[in-house]
């Protein structure tokens, strides 16, 4: 049995994932513990692990990021994202560092399981590996390990070729590391120091590429190529979706109807306008021989304003029950929904550019899975023209259902703790 730490800031698409990996571990017998947030107590502990809280430093309610982050208002664009990278991931780094320390000399561990964005885990990887536990970066986003071959991550630009596609990509990463987040990139580089460690210089949002492996939660055929990568990468699929409740909206019947039916959703967490996508999907739609099913997670669904005739929406939906019966999809980009959709063989219509979103939307344009709108505000007729060019196209349904059979083979959580027993085998066997 081994004692296996995970960590994750206090987000619900962080957290989500890395409890099935928890309820995998649990069942093949591990002892697992959960530094997250205290919103995520509860999750944590039913997944058999036991929880270890954030300090008050470096916990929020993801819930309402407005009121834990004043900042946040008016900002746009990339001032938006470089504010958030600061003051949600990078600032609470020092605490989260501190708080695996203190989990680990209460009780050792064998490996240690960090989201990407779980920033503290920076100053832990940047310590000698002989004076830690193993770190194993779970990849809940997009892989932004850097290589000549890809842009840096966040900016949704798609892999280019030859040896222009290297010097693009090496201009890119000036600007990106030394201009748009220098201050980031600073702050990252004083909060290891502060720990004690001598950073590795490595690029904030590229420090898995310290970590002993990373254990992607995609196929390879979701990811670009990235040959002179050194960082040992395992692709073992995404969470195997948990079975829904069983509770069904009173309209649940439409959707025995030969019209194709298209489902829209902004996710958990940027939900709260949904002028943003959900209404203008409505709107796009209103006129079209579609079935438009809509989720609003969790918030009221009077938000919406009036349905249209042919619309239908919920706050919660058994997406194991609606996908096989959805033709396309339209999201904002969340990593685990997408994979949710291609698991069914759905096409995507994404439309979404913060946090890792154009990089989802930028793979979704990549495997010819779907279509990316290069916008959080799409009008109407943009969503109105993909949806289309899905439905009349069949090549992205059949891209989605290959791409949907490799997901569907892959082994997911169970993968991950193959390769964290993998792991800690190897380093007893050095210990010995």
């Amino acid at each position: 049995m081994a004692s296996v730490l995970l960590c994750s800031t206090p987000v619900h698409a962080h957290v989500t994932p890395l409890l099935a990996v928890t309820r995998a571990l649990v069942a093949r017998g591990h002892d697992v513990r959960f530094l997250t947030g205290a919103r995520f107590a509860a999750a944590a502990q039913a997944a058999g692990a036991e929880h270890v809280p954030l300090p008050a430093e470096a916990d929020f309610d993801d819930l309402d990021l407005a009121g834990a982050f004043p900042g946040r208002a008016g900002r746009t664009g990339l001032d938006a994202i470089r504010h958030d990278m600061l003051e949600i991931f990078v600032r609470p780094g020092a605490a989260q560092h501190r708080a695996v320390l203190d989990a680990l000399a209460r009780r050792r561990a064998d490996a240690v399981l960090v989201e990407p964005l779980f920033l503290g885990a920076m100053a832990l990887v940047a310590s000698p590996a002989d004076r830690r536990p193993p770190v194993l970066t779970l990849g809940i986003v997009p892989l932004g390990l850097r290589s000549e071959r890809t842009a840096p991550f966040g900016l949704g630009v798609l892999p280019a070729r030859g040896r222009l596609g290297v010097l693009r990509n090496r201009a890119l990463y000036r600007f990106v590391e030394r201009v748009a987040f220098a201050e980031p990139q600073r702050a990252a580089q004083e909060m290891v120091r502060a720990a004690g460690v001598e950073p590795n210089g490595t690029f904030f949002l590229g420090w898995p590429a310290d970590a002993d492996a990373v254990v992607q939660l995609t196929v390879a055929e979701l990811e670009y190529p990235r040959p002179d990568v050194t960082t040992p990468v395992r692709f073992v699929g995404p969470p195997r979706p948990a079975p829904s409740d069983g509770t069904l909206p009173p309209w649940w019947g439409d959707l025995d109807t030969r019209r194709p039916v298209v489902h829209v959703t902004q996710g958990t967490v940027a939900n709260e306008d949904p002028t943003q996508l959900l209404v203008p999907t409505l709107r796009a739609l209103a006129d079209e021989d579609v079935l438009v099913v809509a989720a609003t997670g969790g918030r009221p669904v009077e938000a919406l304003g009036a349905l249209p005739a042919n619309a239908r929406a919920a706050e919660y939906l058994p997406y194991d029950a609606l996908l096989p019966r959805t033709s396309v999809l339209v999201t904002n980009g969340g990593y685990g929904g997408v994979h949710h959709a291609l698991r069914h063989g759905v096409p995507v219509v994404v439309a979404g550019k913060t946090e890792d979103k154009a990089e989802v939307a930028a793979r979704v344009a990549w495997t010819g899975t779907g279509v990316r709108l290069r916008t959080s505000t799409p009008r109407p007729a943009q969503v109105r023209r993909a949806v289309r060019r899905l439905l009349d196209d069949p090549a992205y349904a059949r891209a989605s259902a290959a791409l949907g059979e490799r997901i569907a083979a892959s082994p997911g959580e169970d993968g991950v703790v193959d390769v964290v027993e993998e792991v800690v085998a190897a380093r007893e066997a050095v210990v010995r």
